[in-house]
Parts: structure tokens; sequence; C-alpha cells
């Protein structure tokens, strides 16, 4: 590594430097600032970067690079819930009597979405009425959430979760009440539910477990109060989800994905239009 005449070398990345130690892959001459330890001697940082571009890095079922802190999103998302219900507390609170400030502004109905507040489809996903809805609704969310998140990897989990909420909301724009408000993340957990599921049944594992929560679950939200409709509606896009993440064919694995959430929003545009159509033509005064 240090023949005859070595000294007179300088490193290729700085030529004012002087260098006496060659890359073990391309043989090039580097000063300590630039040698790499490998398994035999020092490799340059570009040897180094093209040589771990070559491995192959392992992916998940879904096709999401695999972690060891998978979670961080889902606790972003938690962090997100909390903070929304600090200001709805702040703003007059979900009891309010005037229904005023932050609350009153995100929250479904059905009569709101239709004269074009679109976005209380999403921003209800993120509002609770009180603390134990909010406690019971993150509790589930940190059970499943990091299981899911790590399955999909970081991207793939960010669109999901954003695309439960959403499938939840028009299910319940669907078959509610126009009348009648909904909030709640227990539309994008039953989502999460309904991956789980998939992804067990996938890898098959045990999910004795998992049909039984599902199970309570399910008894509980045909109770007076709950959004049956959202609950479903999340499940469902959660079980379509799970079934493209899941069997995919792995060479067009990437392209799949892609077409299933086109094809679902696109779904959900579809859906929202008629039944907006619906209610401006029957419900709402001076817009038929």
């Amino acid at each position: 590594m240090n023949p005859e005449g070595a000294g007179q070398q300088t490193c290729y990345r700085h030529p004012d430097r002087p260098a006496y130690i060659q890359c073990q892959r391309c043989q090039r001459y580097i000063c300590p600032q630039d040698m790499r330890e490998a398994s035999v001697g020092f490799q340059c940082p570009e040897c180094v970067s093209r040589g771990q571009a070559a491995v192959r890095q392992p992916r998940t079922i879904a096709g999401g690079a695999v972690t060891g802190n998978a979670g961080t999103i889902t606790f972003a998302i938690i962090a997100i819930n909390i903070a929304a219900q600090v200001v709805v507390m702040a703003t007059g609170g979900a009891g309010n009597p005037n229904q005023s400030g932050f609350f009153r502004w995100g929250w479904m109905s059905g009569i709101e979405v239709a004269q074009g507040d679109y976005w209380r489809l999403l921003t209800a996903a993120f509002l609770h009425g009180s603390l134990i809805h909010i406690a019971l609704n993150m509790f589930a969310l940190y059970l499943f959430g990091p299981y899911v998140e790590q399955t999909l990897g970081r991207v793939r989990y960010v669109i999901t979760y954003l695309t439960l909420a959403i499938g939840s909301s028009v299910l319940v724009y669907l078959l509610a009440s126009p009348f009648t408000p909904t909030i709640g993340a227990s539309g994008a957990v039953f989502g999460l539910f309904g991956l789980a599921l998939i992804f067990l049944i996938r890898t098959r594992q045990n999910i004795t477990g998992m049909v039984v929560i599902l199970a309570i679950n399910a008894f509980f939200s045909l109770r007076s109060g709950i959004s049956w409709e959202g609950h479903l509606g999340g499940f469902l896009t959660g079980v379509a989800l799970g079934l493209v993440f899941a069997y995919a064919p792995r060479d067009r694995r990437t392209l799949t994905q892609v077409v299933a959430f086109v094809a679902l929003w696109a779904l959900f545009i579809a859906a929202i239009a008629w039944r907006t159509d619906n209610l401006v033509g029957s419900l709402i005064p001076g817009f038929a």
C-alpha cells in the first residue's frame, strides 16, 4: 500500500494533500480525511457509496424499508390529535353550548360538507368529544399503529392513514344523517385493524386475538352515539389496502399500490360528488 514513490502522490479528492494509502477498490490515493475503513484496508468515499448502493436493502411484505425505530409517525399522529384537543379545550371545548371555536370549525356533518366544507372529511378524524374519547382512540392507535407503520414504511403509512381517515368520512357522508356531526380517529383506527388483520393472515400468524378485538369493537360500534358508518368505512378501506399491500406482485408492487390509491381516491371523489349533488338538490334551501 505504500510503494516506492508513493510519497510523491497526492489525494485525488484533495490535490494539495500528500497521500500514502490507496483505495482497495479503485486504487486511487486518498488522504487520511477521505479514508473509510473497510473489511480489508481502506476505501474512498465514492467507492463506499457505490458499495452501499449495490447492497439490496431488506423490505417488508408491503415494500417498506425495514427499520428498527417504527412508531415515529404514529407518535406524531398521536401528538397532532392531542394538540387538536388542547386547541378545542382552549377555544370553547366540545361541550360549549354555542359549539363555537375550533371544534365547530372541524367537525363533519353532511350539510356542511355539501355546502363546500370538504376539509371536514379530514379534520373530523383529529377531533374528539372528550378526554375519554381521545384516550381510547389514542391507546388503540398506540397499540396497532407501530406494527402497521413498520410493515408499510413511513411514506406509505402517512398516505395510508390519510386515506383511511377519508374513507371513513366518505361512508359517514353517504350513509349517516346529514344533520349529525361526526368526529374521532376511530374510523382510521378501524382501518388499521383491517390492515393488521390482512398482514397477520399473509404472514400466517395467529389471528384469534385480532378477531376477538374486532368482534368487541364491532359490538360497541352498534351502540347509540357511535358512528358505525365511520368504523365500517375505515375498516373496509383498510382491508382493501391491506390486500393490495400484502398480495401485489413483487416486481410490480409499487405500481400496483399507486394504482390502488388512485382508484380509491377516484371512488371517494365520485361518491362525494354524488352525495353532494343529492343533498344540495333535496335538503339545502336555495341550492336546488
